[in-house]
């Protein structure tokens, strides 16, 4: 009987040793990145698309929104709120720009000189909270000229940049990433990644069409979670080794009517 209750007691440890720590990844963006309503289908967004990559001990809490830049994030409390949810092991992805250069609305608007300060005022919550931060340059818009995909938001990029080299913090250059895929596809099939529909194409939340070259289709927030996660996969982070890229749910042709990892 002692023997048996030795070997219980050895599995019991083993089983515990094998089970995989629970982990979070923190979102903090914009529109590009949040969660949508059933009703704005096809938008999506690629924080929503990002859970397709993760393994079931990893779960997302994507505190993105739309029309949030650094200053109008940090002002309505919601960096406060991300600051007293982190706790040691956790991931903080940070990801703005494309609001940050709105001068004719000054609600948004942030000088670069005010956005590298308030990407160190996101790095002070992460290190203060033991968690992780990862930089993220603003992801491409679909901006072709001449048939060449233009950067995105350069002056807000490259400060991205920097902040992470000053800091030594990983970053994701999610804006160079994701220029090359849509100069890849090329300025006419990278529609199917933004949000190009015509008033009779069925987009629940478009009936009269629309044509935007900011935000992602299905499609589109599927395939830029996959960058994310590539990168993601790459860094030494406590999450690192549960991310899969390239799964079938990131990398499929043809949409599947909703955010499904299946």
């Amino acid at each position: 009987m002692k023997a048996r209750a030795v070997g219980l007691a050895l599995l019991s440890l083993a089983v515990g040793a094998a089970a995989p720590p629970p982990l979070r990844i923190f979102i903090a963006s914009d529109s590009t990145a949040q969660d949508y309503r059933a009703d704005r289908y096809p938008q999506s967004g690629w924080g929503t698309m990002l859970r397709c990559a993760l393994a079931p001990n990893v779960t997302v809490e994507n505190r993105a929104i739309g029309g949030r830049s650094t200053n109008s994030f940090i002002r309505e409390g919601r960096l406060d709120r991300i600051a007293a949810d982190l706790r040691p092991g956790d991931t903080l992805l940070i990801q703005f720009g494309h609001n940050d250069q709105s001068i004719d609305k000054p609600e948004r608007y942030t000088t670069v000189a005010q956005y590298t300060a308030n990407l160190h005022r996101f790095l002070a919550v992460a290190r203060q909270a033991g968690a992780r931060a990862v930089i993220l340059t603003p992801v491409a818009r679909r901006d072709f000229r001449n048939g060449v995909e233009q950067p995105t938001y350069h002056a807000y990029a490259d400060a991205a940049r920097q902040v992470a080299r000053a800091t030594r913090t990983p970053l994701i250059d999610l804006g160079k990433r994701s220029e090359a895929m849509v100069q890849a596809l090329g300025e006419e099939a990278a529609k199917r990644y933004y949000l190009h529909y015509e008033g009779d194409a069925g987009a629940p939340g478009y009936p009269q069409g629309v044509h935007d070259d900011t935000h992602f289709s299905e499609l589109g927030a599927r395939h830029v979670a996959d960058l994310v996660a590539v990168d993601l996969k790459r860094m030494r982070l406590p999450v690192s080794r549960y991310v899969t890229p390239h799964v079938p749910a990131l990398t499929r042709a043809t949409p599947a009517g909703g955010p499904t990892c299946d």
